[in-house]
């Protein structure tokens, strides 16, 4: 028989922005807490740098809305950037209830610097902040009945009926059956989608599951043009995605060429801390003009011991690829890193349908505009977790449930042909980064929209042939918000932030948002 669930919340996605929206619903509520991987897997965990807040009787609460507007280049919503900023130090002290304990010099938060801040504010724990504060919020969630966890477990469809939402229906990767997932409120916290590129810093969960699924379901999705690429991964065959924390360049490390030779100054005049777009186009632009494979990233001027102190994970990975960063630069590359565009929300995370939330990266809450400032998203997560939780404590209504068909696999078949997925996927990881990267053009979006449009054709029929499993699903997001992406990036005729078309490479005079939404 087909399993169906009935809970009063249930929130997909179980990284830091999910956490925390659990833990601060009420322990009157029953609460499904979905986790596609294993229960630490996912962007949170890997956050090196640390989380945004005004801690520090030098700075002001004036001072971060200005560099947070400034970076977001005429994009970002004041009203949230404002709620966001003076909530943040109200959430540095929810985190340090969980357990968190940040580092501290003395008495007082040791507070780094990062591109765009003007002053030092971002709150850190070494350089495994995400870890850290996941791991801590994940032991304070199990410590509460009310919450049940279901891990590997993978969303596939919100169950919407009169434009109101009503839970999910959702593949237990264990079993291979899809179960139904009834609920009065859901909120969506699935993370961004920067696996649609072919180089990330992300790890495999962050396939856009969440924002795909809120598009199928007529949601609103603002600014998906906007990915920004992190200016330093690690370059090397077996690193994978891993990241050199923009705290470094904090800390006064130089981006060199093969040769030692510096060159952010040709670019902007605050050369290792200007904005991450522009770090990235510089890297990017040193890289083609030579044929360079990297560039590097030279911190070996600080002692042994401070960089073991301050960076321990980083000199720990770095070493174990034979990378001496006491002695030698380590070679990095961009990378597509977070999704600044999402589902479109209000100050209480609410979507435009009615019980449905979204909150993390896979939200657009108008904190960001056309690009994120450093250790701001963390901040996002945690203080519309929180605002998300306290509407729905308020809100929660007593709806009488509709009834939804369990899900019905009888015309579907088993796949033969399970290397198409992979085949497919490689196919629109090559086409983004090529076309829908750091630099863009005309001819190379609508050549990749033509190209994926085909792709999205066979991942359709696929679909309806054969019965769904994890990959499957990853991929059908994978196409729709590699999609959403392309259309909203041609829409947008201007260069702004992390949108760079090399036929306009110019801002425009009409500031506004980039709205898609699926055609009824």
């Amino acid at each position: 028989m087909p399993i169906q669930h009935h809970f009063d919340v249930l929130i997909v996605g179980a990284g830091i922005a999910g956490l925390m929206n659990a833990l601060q619903l009420s322990k009157d509520l029953s609460i499904a807490l979905i986790a596609k991987d294993k229960l630490l897997e996912g962007s949170s965990y890997y956050a090196q740098g640390g989380i945004s807040a005004v801690l520090d009787d030098m700075d002001n609460f004036e001072s971060h809305i200005a560099d947070t507007l400034i970076i977001g280049v005429d994009l970002c919503d004041e009203k949230a950037v404002r709620f966001m900023v003076e909530n943040a130090p109200n959430a540095i002290a929810s985190l340090e209830n969980t357990g968190v304990l940040f580092t501290k010099s003395g008495a007082q938060y040791h507070l780094t610097t990062e591109g765009g801040h003007s002053n030092r504010r971002v709150a850190h724990v070494a350089d495994k902040t995400g870890q850290s504060i996941q791991t801590n919020l994940l032991n304070s969630v199990k410590a509460r009945k009310n919450i049940t966890l279901f891990e590997n477990f993978i969303a596939i469809d919100l169950l919407i009926k009169n434009k109101q939402c009503y839970g999910a229906y959702i593949l237990n990767k264990s079993s291979n059956e899809v179960e139904s997932f009834i609920t009065q409120q859901t909120v969506i916290a699935t993370g961004g989608a920067s696996k649609t590129y072919l180089y990330t810093s992300n790890p495999d969960t962050s396939t856009g599951d969440g924002i795909a699924m809120a598009y199928r379901a007529h949601c609103n999705i603002v600014n998906m043009e906007f990915t920004q690429f992190h200016p330093t991964c690690l370059y090397h065959p077996h690193a994978k995605s891993f990241l050199i924390s923009e705290a470094l360049r904090g800390e006064g490390a130089k981006l060199i060429l093969p040769n030692g030779e510096e060159f952010m100054h040709k670019y902007d005049e605050r050369g290792e801390l200007a904005t991450r777009d522009i770090v990235a186009r510089a890297i990017d632009s040193e890289m083609k003009a030579n044929d360079f494979d990297c560039v590097y990233l030279d911190i070996s001027f600080k002692n042994k011991y401070w960089i073991r102190q301050h960076f321990p994970t980083i000199d720990k990975k770095c070493a174990s690829f034979g990378i001496n960063i006491y002695q030698q630069p380590i070679p990095v590359v961009p990378a597509a890193h977070y999704t600044c565009g999402g589902v479109q929300t209000n100050l209480d995370a609410q979507t435009n349908i009615d019980n449905l939330y979204a909150i993390g990266e896979a939200a657009h809450t108008g904190v960001h505009g056309a690009n994120r400032m450093a250790s701001n998203s963390l901040l996002e997560c945690v203080v519309f977790a929180k605002a998300c939780a306290h509407h729905i404590n308020q809100q929660m209504p007593q709806l009488d449930y509709p009834n939804f068909r369990d899900w019905d696999a009888s015309k579907a078949s088993p796949s033969k042909e399970k290397i198409i997925i992979p085949q497919l996927r490689d196919e629109i990881k090559h086409i983004m980064w090529d076309s829908v990267g750091i630099v863009r053009n005309n001819k190379c979006l609508h050549t990749a929209q033509t190209h994926l449009t085909q792709i999205q054709n066979e991942v359709n029929k696929y679909y309806h042939l054969y019965l769904v499993s994890s990959d499957l699903i990853e991929l059908r997001n994978l196409i729709t918000v590699a999609q959403i992406t392309v259309e909203s990036a041609i829409s947008r005729t201007e260069s702004r932030g992390l949108h760079y078309n090399e036929d306009y490479p110019k801002p425009s005079n009409c500031i506004e948002n980039t709205l898609v939404k699926l055609k009824s």
